[in-house]
Order: structure tokens, then C-alpha cells, then sequence
């Protein structure tokens, strides 16, 4: 079966001409509505779609596109509050040292004494750099900033990440 993972939800018709906003959820919006792109559309008590991209454009906080063979608003008005997503196997090869996050999602976090810390259980992206918070075994999470200098190396194949903490970074005391 294949396997998805969400690109956005449609939350609203944008004007008469079959535009639709969409809260992205992609860290690579100008790829996944690039105009061709193929999104399936999965929606409650639904049948999901197939829907092709034929336009993209960025306004405030949304993604504004277009698909192929829909012209007007009552073309895609029925598309509200459904989620757009790309298969897994359309992921485009993405350049080293970069990565997905459900490939970073569930990796142990090891530090530089080979201790263990726990498995990243979520990214946030509050701006310069991803932050990844850690659920560590009976502690609070840690965050962990995805900057060169703490994080020294990510082997998916073993799904290990190597951190070297900066002092004063966790806070074991409350």
C-alpha cells in the first residue's frame, strides 16, 4: 500500500477563479506546487483524488493554487478542510545533509560520552534552525538545536543522531 505524507490543508476557496488557500505543512512549497505536480486529496468519508497542480503562488501565511481542469470557485469549493498529500515514493531526492522530517522523527539521540538521551519526537521551526525536541525515558524533553555545532551526525541506516551538548543546555535540576 502506498504510503503519504501531508503537504497541506486546503482551508478555504480564494477568489472565483478556482484558487484555494492551503496551510502548507512541506518544507518545500515551490517543489510540491510546482505546476504538473500530482497531489492526492484525502478527504472524510471520501474516496482520495488525484489533483494536478496547474499554478502556485504565495499570499500573507498561504499557499494559493490552482488544479489542472478546475476553473471555477464551485470546482473546488467541495475541496475545503481536505488534506493534500504526496506519495512516499514521489519524495524528490533531496541534497546531502538535508532531510525529511519523518526521516528524523523517532531517531535516538546519543551524546558525546555514547550515552543515550532519548528519540526525537517532534520538530519545531521557530525560525533560524529547526529545533528537535527529545522525549527522554522519566526527564522533561530536551530541545536540541539543528545547528552544526551540536549536532554532529545523523546515520539514518542505524537511526542514530550524535549531539555534543553545549553547557548549560539541559536542565536536569527541575
Amino acid at each position: 500500500m502506498t504510503e503519504y505524507l501531508n503537504v497541506g490543508k486546503i482551508v478555504n476557496t480564494q477568489g472565483l477563479k478556482g484558487e484555494v488557500r492551503i496551510i502548507s505543512q512541506t518544507d518545500f512549497p515551490e517543489l510540491r506546487y510546482k505546476k504538473g505536480t500530482v497531489l492526492t486529496l484525502f478527504q472524510e468519508k471520501k474516496q482520495p483524488i488525484e489533483l494536478t497542480i496547474n499554478s502556485h503562488r504565495k499570499h500573507k501565511n498561504f499557499d494559493i493554487v490552482t488544479f489542472v481542469g478546475h476553473q471555477s470557485i464551485n470546482d473546488v469549493e467541495k475541496y475545503r478542510n481536505g488534506i493534500l498529500k504526496v506519495a512516499k515514493d514521489n519524495l524528490t531526492e533531496l541534497p546531502e545533509d538535508e532531510f525529511y522530517y519523518h526521516q528524523i522523527i523517532g531517531l535516538t539521540v546519543i551524546d558525546e560520552q555514547g550515552e543515550e538521551l532519548g528519540k526525537i519526537k517532534e520538530i519545531l521551526s521557530p525560525g533560524a534552525n529547526d529545533v528537535w525536541v527529545v522525549q527522554r525515558p522519566k526527564k522533561k524533553d530536551v530541545l536540541i538545536p539543528y545547528i552544526e555545532s551540536v549536532v554532529q551526525s545523523i546515520d539514518l541506516e542505524n537511526g542514530v543522531v550524535r549531539v555534543e551538548i553545549p553547557e548549560g543546555l539541559i536542565d536536569d535540576e527541575n
